[in-house]
């Protein structure tokens, strides 16, 4: 691709559209959009029916959306240059921690704080070491909400709430919260103690305000910590390019 060369990311994630515009290698602009019935229904892409749009996702109903696009170029799992892949290893996490290794080096560890929270490391060979998955902060919160008679619906608090609470939502606050903090911490720690030089990277939808509580609970930990939002759209150019 020519090194000015207009084109879109578009990565389908299990919430939400995440979209990118770059001109070669320079981001532009990043968006969010919520899931659409039919393309159509996507104004953004009004006046850019030229531009090819590069396209990852976990969603297969909402890829559909997608075939009819006049330049459309669907990244798969085997486009990535990682070593060791499993089949059903999201798109998502292959394109997150090949984006952190390319622009902050291998080995990586990527934690992911999205609809579900997910661990991602590589090695210092580009090879997948392996990772973890359990349900995203808010996710948790919306399951105790809607899967119980008798607990309420909560949102995640701005500040690192209180450990020993006084009051069912504040006890929810801090159940899922320090209970994913610990296992953030027990993670990172375990990455390090294998690949001490290694760089851990934070993204998601819930990067930055999980970054704030780990700052306030664990800031030697933090301290060691990046947040970038678009460690996706980084591998993707990787792939572009």
């Amino acid at each position: 691709m020519s090194i000015d060369k207009i084109w879109l990311g578009l990565m389908i994630g299990n919430s939400r559209l995440h979209w990118a515009r770059f001109i070669g290698e320079t981001l532009q602009e990043a968006w969010d959009t919520e899931f659409v019935e039919r393309r159509r229904e996507t104004p953004s892409l009004q006046d850019e029916q030229s531009v090819p749009l590069y396209l990852a996702s976990v969603v297969p109903t909402q890829t559909a959306l997608w075939q009819d696009y006049p330049d459309v170029r669907v990244i798969t799992l085997e486009q990535i240059p990682l070593r060791k892949l499993y089949p059903t290893l999201g798109i998502d996490r292959a394109l997150a921690v090949l984006g952190a290794g390319e622009t902050y080096g291998y080995p990586c560890l990527v934690i992911d704080a999205g609809t579900a929270l997910t661990f991602t490391g590589v090695d210092e060979n580009r090879c997948l070491v392996g990772g973890a998955i359990l349900p995203g902060l808010k996710l948790q919160l919306e399951s105790l909400g809607k899967r119980t008679a008798a607990l309420p619906q909560v949102e995640l608090p701005s500040q690192l709430p209180t450990r020993w609470a006084k009051s069912t939502p504040e006890a929810i606050e801090s159940g899922v919260v320090y209970t994913v903090l610990s296992g953030m911490r027990d993670f990172i720690e375990a990455w390090w103690h294998s690949f001490p030089e290694s760089r851990v990277v934070l993204t998601g939808g819930d990067r930055a305000i999980l970054l704030n509580y780990l700052q306030s609970q664990y800031p030697d930990i933090a301290a060691g910590v990046i947040g970038d939002r678009h460690l996706i759209f980084w591998g993707m150019r990787k792939i572009v390019l």
